[in-house]
């Protein structure tokens, strides 16, 4: 049974939710040890028993039951979250960083969905990692700074999770642990109640155990969700022709080949030149980000310097020597950089990119997150991306294709994605 379908089974009364709970805790308790995606939770099952209650005191009559009815969800540690305390994977004291609930955890409650967990997040969903191990290989990174909602997903501990991406947090963590993972259109999901790292690159997405639930999540986390009323054709194709391409490792990129040429059988595939310059493109990446991590940390890190991971500290001094007109330099190029990619698809006819999700499988050590390079270019932009699950390597780690759409084209996306997982299902 699928999530949908356990949904379904929920809201109709076939399946208890608090019976299913009781299977849960069992599994959560023999598997959570060795990934470590939670924080951890005193009496985390005695609350979850106490919400399901409540959630079937709301809903007694299953006709009136919301959508994620009784599905369990994670939430990154840098979402506030009624009842919660917030981290944010950092030594700061805590009375610094709480907040109003996340503008997006109110609407996966309204959904029926119910809080598993706050998720381990690298500190300030910048680089320096977690506990959090990889789902197939404990001794290999689960990618960053989503660590702890990838992994959750991936190990089977609960079917969606929330996360954030500002260069590659969603998609590479996504395709280390072989599962779901959206990156909307910049802005469609609301940041609100999310501690920020770059409000100009920040992105809040989804990890999802399957496309159904994934559905599901866009329907209830979008502002503005315009479900197809036909049927989507096929999409073009256009692969990259880049020097972004060249940080694909040996593997990836013979990997990414076989999917191109399995692809070409059914859809058009379209070599584009484009980005010629990425070097220039991770370097404004940088300005922005750094700029506005330093005025969003301004506070914080005047009072608390000594608490910061010497990464970020690095990333706070560096913005700090960036001015304002500078950054307002990088955000205006940033914008001339979308409309290049949006004219680039126009003029080739090209409906989605596809690339690699990360130059290769999940490293292994955990003193890294991975590269985020494959995903920089499309979070700058803004344009929504996914990663499907798209086979293993020799060594049974996952392995995912980026799709990327074009912008506001998220649903076109997310249902493309059902036939191209098809397609993909002999990777």
């Amino acid at each position: 049974m699928n999530q949908v379908e356990l949904a379904r089974a929920f809201r109709n009364d076939e399946i208890s939710v608090k019976d299913y709970l009781t299977q849960v805790e069992r599994y959560f308790s023999a598997r959570e040890r060795s990934v470590l995606a939670f924080l951890p939770e005193a009496g985390r099952f005695q609350r979850l028993e106490k919400e399901a209650d409540e959630l079937i005191a709301r809903f007694p009559d299953p006709v009136t039951r919301p959508p994620l009815f009784g599905v369990l969800v994670g939430i990154k540690d840098i979402f506030h979250a009624d009842g919660f305390t917030t981290k944010a994977g950092s030594r700061l004291p805590v009375d610094e960083l709480q907040g109003v609930q996340a503008e997006s955890v109110t609407r996966l409650k309204k959904a029926g969905a119910l809080i598993l967990g706050k998720t381990v997040t690298t500190e300030f969903a910048y680089f320096t990692p977690g506990p959090t191990r990889n789902p197939h290989n404990v001794r290999h990174t689960p990618g960053g700074s989503s660590s702890g909602s990838a992994a959750a997903v991936g190990a089977e501990l609960c079917p969606l999770t929330l996360g954030t991406q500002t260069i590659g947090s969603v998609i590479r963590p996504a395709s280390f642990c072989g599962v779901i993972g959206m990156k909307p259109t910049y802005g469609r999901i609301p940041c609100d109640g999310v501690i920020p790292l770059s409000p100009s690159l920040d992105h809040v997405g989804f990890f999802a155990s399957d496309l159904e639930i994934a559905l599901h999540a866009a329907r209830t986390l979008y502002n503005d969700w315009d479900e197809p009323t036909i049927p989507v054709k096929k999409p073009v194709l256009g692969i990259p022709d880049s020097p972004y391409t060249r940080h694909i490792s040996d593997e990836g990129g013979a990997h990414f080949d076989h999917i191109c040429k399995l692809l070409s059988t059914q859809y058009k595939v379209t070599l584009v030149r484009i980005m010629s310059d990425y070097q220039a493109i991770r370097d404004w990446h940088d300005v922005i980000m750094s700029a506005e991590a330093a005025r969003v940390h301004k506070t914080w890190f005047a009072k608390h310097e000594d608490l910061y991971s010497p990464k970020f500290a690095d990333l706070v001094r560096r913005g700090q020597r960036i001015n304002d007109d500078q950054l307002k330099n990088a955000l205006s190029i940033r914008d001339d950089f979308r409309s290049e990619l949006w004219r680039a698809m126009l003029d080739h006819n090209i409906d989605a990119w596809i690339c690699p999700s990360t130059v290769g499988a999940a490293p292994k050590g955990l003193n890294s997150t991975g590269d985020p390079v494959m995903n920089l270019p499309w979070t700058q932009a803004g344009l929504p991306a996914i990663n499907l699950p798209a086979g293993k390597n020799p060594q049974g780690l996952p392995l995912g294709l980026q799709v990327v759409g074009n912008w506001h084209k998220d649903e076109s996306l997310l249902f493309w994605a059902r036939d191209l997982e098809k397609a993909l299902g002999n990777v």
